[in-house]
């Protein structure tokens, strides 16, 4: 993969060949542009729904209620160890198949068939209907009929996807295209202490990824989040990324390691400086087997460089960190103006205590600048709903957002058109 190229046209939003115009947030304050968006992207497009260490036995299973794409499923690892995906719907009279007390939450556990709470219908680990209760009572039935309904499922660096068209031809490698090439060869495997967040959010689900593909809010919005000197100089200086690149319906952005020691302590909190950590990760960094980056990360091999966000279309971000640690995010619409926030943080598990406490004040840090974003979009939100302004600037260092959009409309728009009935022929004398 090339070095990112300094953009000869003068701005990135130029070199990208995106227009600069003022962008329109219609696509998301409508319920009826979000039930477009149900169909034409989150039933049509490949989505992160785990990670295999999610499933490490034979059996191991876990459920995933998408509610964009009107379903939820169930994921397992088979008895031939092949990751497979269902929905989690009973062929008999359409019951939630695999749920504990609560059947909109979420589960997990490890077992040897799936058996229907309402009939005890039950389905082996391949989806195939293997007891029906009183089957002689039915008319004519053939088990072979009625086996699970499968979804398209595929890993990619041990992280598995789904697509729910039954229709689509495109592998997942192919889906994430250069990025997800580069990447390859990354020891995500090695990033086993797991630290999650989720959270329910009062805002378009657009608006939170908007949130997190640009930097110009920082100084500002988290100004709290550092010492007064620091603080100072951010505000003054403002902040800019190294690089900002497309591809296709993804993107991604590359940036600095921040103001952060080694370079100057006191620019730090008193806690962080105990800790030799913060939101950038332990100072410190683990050995992960890497003699180099893979060539998507850090792709214009800047000495300073921290960190790098993927923006993999629809609602998967995944951070690749320079003290060698991870973060994903994922945003899981639940309604025009309301969506799942989700944060995961990977790293190296710790040796002892101090390491653990590294890295714990890594992930609150976290926490906290993802509480202020998510207060500040729901404000957003409501103000957008009202209407009162319709059009909206934005700068060269929120190009992302502007191929977001772009991009999400292209799809409803390409959905529209294919659902169209064709324009009957004209007559002809």
């Amino acid at each position: 993969m090339a070095h990112f190229p300094k953009p000869a046209e003068g701005s990135w939003t130029e070199h990208h060949k995106i227009d600069k115009s003022p962008l329109s947030y219609a696509d998301s304050i409508t319920p009826e542009h979000y039930e477009l968006e149900r169909d034409a992207i989150f039933r049509r497009t490949w989505l992160n729904v785990g990670r295999v260490e999610q499933l490490p036995r034979k059996g191991s299973y876990f459920t995933k209620e998408l509610d964009a794409a009107r379903t939820s499923i169930v994921v397992v690892r088979g008895m031939d160890g092949e990751v497979r995906a269902f929905h989690n719907v009973c062929r008999h009279r359409g019951n939630k198949l695999v749920w504990n007390d609560y059947p909109r939450e979420e589960t997990s556990g490890i077992c040897r068939q799936f058996t229907c709470k309402y009939h005890a219908w039950r389905y082996d680990l391949e989806g195939k209907l293997t007891f029906v209760q009183q089957e002689g009572e039915f008319f004519d039935l053939d088990k072979s009929d009625y086996g699970l309904v499968g979804v398209q499922a595929e890993v990619w660096e041990g992280f598995i996807f789904v697509n729910l068209d039954s229709e689509n031809r495109t592998p997942l490698r192919e889906y994430l295209g250069k990025y997800g090439k580069g990447i390859e060869g990354y020891p995500f495997d090695k990033l086993t202490q797991v630290h999650k967040y989720r959270a329910e959010i009062g805002s378009n689900w657009k608006l939170f990824i908007d949130a997190f593909a640009e930097f110009y809010h920082a100084p500002i919005l988290h100004a709290g989040q550092y010492m007064p000197e620091e603080a100072q100089k951010i505000k003054k200086y403002g902040y800019e990324a190294i690089a900002y690149d497309i591809d296709g319906p993804h993107g991604m952005v590359s940036s600095w390691g921040g103001i952060a020691p080694p370079h100057d302590q006191k620019m730090v909190k008193p806690i962080e400086r105990a800790l030799r950590s913060g939101l950038f990760g332990p100072w410190d960094a683990p050995d992960i087997g890497l003699d180099e980056w893979p060539p998507a990360v850090n792709p214009a091999r800047h000495p300073h460089w921290g960190m790098d966000s993927f923006v993999f279309f629809p609602n998967f971000m995944l951070l690749i960190w320079r003290p060698n640690w991870v973060l994903t995010y994922h945003y899981w619409p639940t309604s025009y103006n309301t969506h799942i926030f989700e944060g995961t943080a990977y790293f190296v598990p710790p040796k002892n205590a101090f390491q653990r406490l590294q890295q714990e004040l890594a992930v609150v840090s976290f926490k906290e600048y993802g509480l202020q974003d998510g207060n500040t979009l729901e404000a957003t939100q409501t103000m957008l709903e009202s209407r009162t302004v319709t059009e909206f600037p934005l700068n060269d260092q929120e190009v992302l957002l502007r191929h977001l959009h772009n991009t999400a409309n292209r799809y409803v728009r390409d959905h529209q058109r294919e659902q169209s009935p064709a324009p009957a022929a004209s007559a002809t004398s």
